[in-house]
């Protein structure tokens, strides 16, 4: 008999009824270290005081009003970003998979409205992830993310990852953009170099095609830049973001040029929740904490730190660990030993991991995680580490 909801996940028989920080509470007292932060959702922790009090001052004045209306909300979270990024303009979505639908939709508008309709072309790395939704699984194009759904949406094609010779070769009179994550997440916490974004800007421009970043994991702190890409020094023509902009309240965003988004006119897009004043009053919450310059030099400093107890541990344990990867507080283990048997072994020493591809886990704590606590989680992987070899 199916269960009342949906068995679409493979669960783990974990209750958390309560976190503190970057610290989750099970229902029978124990205490778990999260290093996921809801896969990289929470970068400010659990019930962040700052957080809470935006949520409930709203939730006691207005929830939802749709956008039939002025929202103040979101209109100063829209300028907040805009003034911190590429960016001249912001649509706010309830996910990072709406903030796909919407790229795909402005990026083929944006060429339509140019005359130019049959450039609907777009092009994505191998192992990307962009999101559930139908346009988003045709984008990524992997076995395991398309089978069994049909006739995929047209227009989409892949690349190996990170081989820009092979992007150029693919792209035609017909393509209109460029899908590319800074860092793959659910692929395995592989990221693309500086170099290699500053080559990927420059083909976008000698073929006159859009270039679209996913940063639903890595945007919004995670790599110690309120935007991953910044470190490279270029700027898209539009972003995808989600995850750790509304802290835990599900809210998403697409920010563009006013060039990219020049075809998004009035009716071409709707969302019945995006940018409720509840969303948006914890989003500014979140960029008024973690877009200042001094949160984000701690983000750095903590990464650095953070990787070197991981290094250690690789060297302590390499029948169980290859390696670290990645950038910021956006880190992976790529795993000698099955990685879904580490995450496992953590649950048994009270910490918390996420698996991705390649083998590999993903460390992605709260941004505002303690020099203490990220200590204690090392000594708690180092012991799973210990159980697995043992």
């Amino acid at each position: 008999m199916i269960s009342p909801v949906l068995p679409t996940y493979s669960r783990a028989p974990l209750n958390f009824v309560k976190g503190e920080g970057s610290w989750l509470i099970e229902e029978d007292g124990r205490r778990f270290l999260d290093l996921g932060s809801g896969i990289a959702v929470n970068v400010l922790g659990h019930a962040h005081p700052k957080l809470v009090d935006a949520l409930t001052t709203q939730a006691n004045a207005v929830w939802h009003l749709s956008n039939l209306y002025q929202i103040p909300s979101q209109e100063s979270l829209a300028q907040k970003l805009v003034d911190a990024s590429f960016a001249d303009t912001v649509f706010f979505t309830n996910s990072g998979t709406e903030a796909c639908e919407l790229a795909v939709k402005m990026v083929r508008k944006h060429f339509y409205e140019k005359g130019q309709p049959d450039k609907i072309g777009i092009i994505a790395f191998e192992g990307a992830f962009h999101g559930r939704s139908t346009a988003a699984i045709a984008a990524a194009g992997s076995e395991k993310m398309t089978t069994g759904y049909g006739p995929l949406m047209p227009g989409f094609s892949q690349v190996p990852f990170g081989d820009l010779e092979a992007l150029e070769a693919a792209i035609t009179d017909e393509t209109a953009a460029v899908f590319a994550e800074p860092i793959q997440g659910e692929g395995g916490i592989n990221p693309l170099s500086d170099e290699q974004l500053q080559e990927l800007r420059a083909i976008c421009d000698k073929h006159g095609v859009l270039l679209v970043l996913d940063e639903v994991q890595c945007g919004i702190g995670r790599t110690g830049k309120l935007f991953a890409h910044e470190w490279a020094g270029i700027t898209p023509d539009i972003v995808m973001s989600a995850k750790g902009i509304g802290g835990g309240f599900p809210l998403g965003a697409v920010l563009a040029t006013e060039n990219a988004a020049s075809g998004m006119g009035k009716g071409s897009h709707g969302s019945t929740y995006g940018g409720n004043p509840l969303g948006c009053s914890v989003g500014n919450a979140v960029i008024d904490i973690v877009g200042q310059d001094e949160f984000l030099d701690d983000v750095n400093r903590k990464a650095g730190l953070m990787r070197q107890k991981l290094e250690g541990l690789v060297a302590s344990h390499p029948d169980v660990f290859d390696s670290v990867r990645g950038t910021g507080l956006m880190l992976g283990l790529k795993c000698k030993a099955t990685n879904t048997d580490i995450v496992q072994a953590g649950y048994d020493n009270e910490v918390i991991t996420v698996p991705a591809s390649d083998n590999v886990i993903r460390l992605l704590p709260a941004l505002n995680i303690t020099d203490e606590d990220i200590s204690e989680a090392v000594t708690r992987l180092d012991a799973a580490a210990a159980a697995l070899s043992a």
